[in-house]
């Protein structure tokens, strides 16, 4: 830092300040600096910095189903939010949702003495396991559905089941069934709760979810229940893997999407647009999740409290809509195998 500093011509701390992202630096004397950084192909000593602000500039990631889009894509905003913030990041992938495997993990973080935990495990097992931890060690928790908090982020994934819903009930459907997904994982209970609320406050009857696995496979095999019911014309899916899978079994079954039935699926999968037909989707910003809580452990790593951070407004979720959704058939459908 000295080397810049003179080569810049300004002090040491004008430097730090640059480094750091301080607001107050002219914008010439902060093109300055960062020409010499370049110059002299400065990079940040972490261990000075770890010496100098009594911290391991680490935060530790404990993550549950990143075969998923979610929470991978979560993890990406985690990761590019910590390196920027100087931050490098400790993950720990469980292959379990009992809560010892997730308790031995945090454990296992916090012994490696990390500033703060994110864990990005959305199952109900994630908030047990929390407890007993050392309490110098912050830890923020993923809850889709909950009510966020400074200890929580979240994106607010009952209400992207209700815009589905509502979106099917306004193109004249008078139900919506729905393939819920696995049992255990909050996002399961937040999306299947959205979409109960949607159908009773139309008032409109709903039966009980068929339960699937976050893939295709059993979307597939959902589909061979759909097909015999002549009067499901509208599906709402947990997730666009799984509706992937009931489309194309649908149609292995002589059932045309959006024709016979509507469907909606949730995440806005990359490759959700081009199914065919192309899947009208919930989208949520997991990657803003992820820097959401890069920002709340790190507030809680400068010395915040649970009390005196603000409790933000859960991601806001976005309703796209493509092509597997249209009104109901003008005629009950007839039963595939008849």
């Amino acid at each position: 830092m000295t080397d810049v500093a003179r080569l810049a011509g300004v002090s040491v701390q004008t430097v730090s300040r640059v480094v750091n992202d301080h607001p107050n630096v002219a914008p010439q004397v902060r093109e300055r600096v960062r020409t010499a950084m370049h110059q002299l192909r400065y990079r940040r000593n972490r261990a000075a910095r770890s010496l100098a602000t009594q911290r391991s500039m680490s935060i530790g990631v404990v993550c549950y189903g990143l075969a998923q889009h979610g929470p991978s894509e979560a993890l990406t905003g985690i990761v590019a939010s910590a390196r920027e913030a100087g931050y490098t990041t400790n993950l720990v992938a469980v292959g379990t949702l009992d809560a010892a495997s997730l308790r031995a993990a945090l454990a296992y973080l916090a012994d490696d003495r990390v500033d703060g935990i994110v864990l990005l495990a959305p199952v109900e097992a994630a908030a047990r396991a929390t407890r007993g931890l050392p309490s110098d060690v912050p830890v923020v928790v993923f809850e889709p559905g909950g009510t966020p908090g400074p200890t929580t982020f979240a994106a607010d994934e009952a209400l992207g089941a209700r815009m589905a819903t509502e979106h099917l009930l306004r193109l004249g459907h008078t139900s919506v069934l729905h393939l819920s997904g696995p049992v255990g994982w909050l996002a399961t209970e937040a999306r299947a709760r959205g979409w109960r609320e949607a159908l009773d406050t139309a008032g409109a009857p709903a039966a009980d979810p068929i339960p699937t696995r976050w893939d295709a496979a059993s979307g597939f095999a959902a589909a061979g229940t759909v097909a015999t019911r002549a009067d499901v014309t509208a599906v709402f899916v947990a997730n666009d893997q799984t509706a992937l899978g009931l489309v194309r079994g649908l149609h292995d079954h002589g059932v045309r999407v959006p024709a016979d039935v509507a469907v909606v699926g949730f995440d806005d999968h990359p490759q959700s647009a081009y199914f065919h037909p192309a899947l009208t989707t919930v989208r949520v910003d997991f990657p803003a999740l992820g820097r959401l809580a890069v920002t709340k452990v790190l507030a809680l790593v400068a010395g915040g409290t649970a009390a005196g951070l603000p409790a933000d407004a859960p991601v806001v979720p976005e309703l796209l809509v493509r092509e597997s959704c249209g009104p109901p058939p003008a005629r009950p459908r007839e039963h595939p195998l008849t």
